[in-house]
């Protein structure tokens, strides 16, 4: 009889662990984060401007961001791409894609995370970004100019956009990313995390796609958010309900 009025529990259990595997992982999908300029939830966007516009069927950021992240001292934060000299075109068209990334893309999901800070409340943090697009990153910028690894902190703001801080000295991107890691893993605090896996892979974050092809971020987040909700299930929420079940278990034999 005590396994009768039990094993409705010990089910029960099970399906709530179901239910909130589901759950946490539809969490990580199909999301934007909460930052300045995103919507609250992705959608259509038939308008998006030039390099945003492969997320046109699917995006975070409107129209008005998309045109105005191609300035180059867009009003979005008043960032200068510009500040050692003229940025040169190839090396801008890769700081503009990484923010349409930033901005439209609704994959990013499984690599948000919380923060402090008084223009966002998330941001993402060492998505695997595909080698190639690293590569070619650093392989553009290589030749231009900047005065800092970090663009994140550190600028003098005085004047309403960034300019570099007293000390420091204009040099090419080279000297101060020696690698392509160097540039792309530091450039924002770690926001990406060059991957070992290529383009293709169903394994890295692609920064631009082509959208005849589909986007292939959409399997990139659902596979990470499935190993992370199995991780979690592994080592959390599955093993906490079932020490619940047995406790009341136990306590009902008892």
């Amino acid at each position: 009889m005590a396994w009768e009025r039990t094993a409705p529990l010990l089910l029960l259990a099970w399906l709530l662990a179901a239910t909130c595997s589901a759950r946490d992982r539809a969490d990580l999908l199909n999301v934007c984060m909460d930052a300045k300029h995103h919507k609250a939830k992705p959608g259509p966007e038939d308008k998006l401007h030039d390099q945003c516009s492969p997320w046109k069927k699917n995006a975070c950021c409107s129209v008005s961001t998309s045109q105005e992240l191609h300035k180059d001292t867009s009003l979005l934060y008043n960032f200068n791409w510009d500040h050692c000299g003229k940025m040169e075109p190839a090396c801008k068209r890769h700081f503009i894609q990484d923010t349409c990334l930033y901005e439209c893309s609704p994959n990013l999901g499984p690599w948000i995370q919380q923060v402090n800070q008084s223009w966002r409340k998330e941001r993402f943090l060492n998505v695997p970004l595909c080698p190639e697009d690293c590569q070619s990153w650093w392989e553009d910028c290589r030749t231009s100019y900047t005065c800092k690894t970090n663009w994140h902190k550190g600028w003098n703001w005085t004047s309403g956009s960034n300019k570099c801080p007293e000390e420091a000295v204009c040099r090419t991107f080279e000297s101060y990313f020696p690698t392509p890691v160097a540039l792309c893993e530091g450039i924002w605090s770690h926001s990406y995390k060059v991957s070992n896996y290529g383009q293709g892979s169903g394994r890295c974050i692609q920064m631009w796609f082509d959208p005849a092809q589909g986007n292939p971020n959409e399997e990139v987040a659902m596979f990470y958010a499935s190993a992370m909700d199995s991780r979690a299930t592994a080592h959390g929420i599955g093993p906490l309900l079932l020490s619940l079940a047995l406790m009341l278990q136990l306590w009902l034999l008892g």
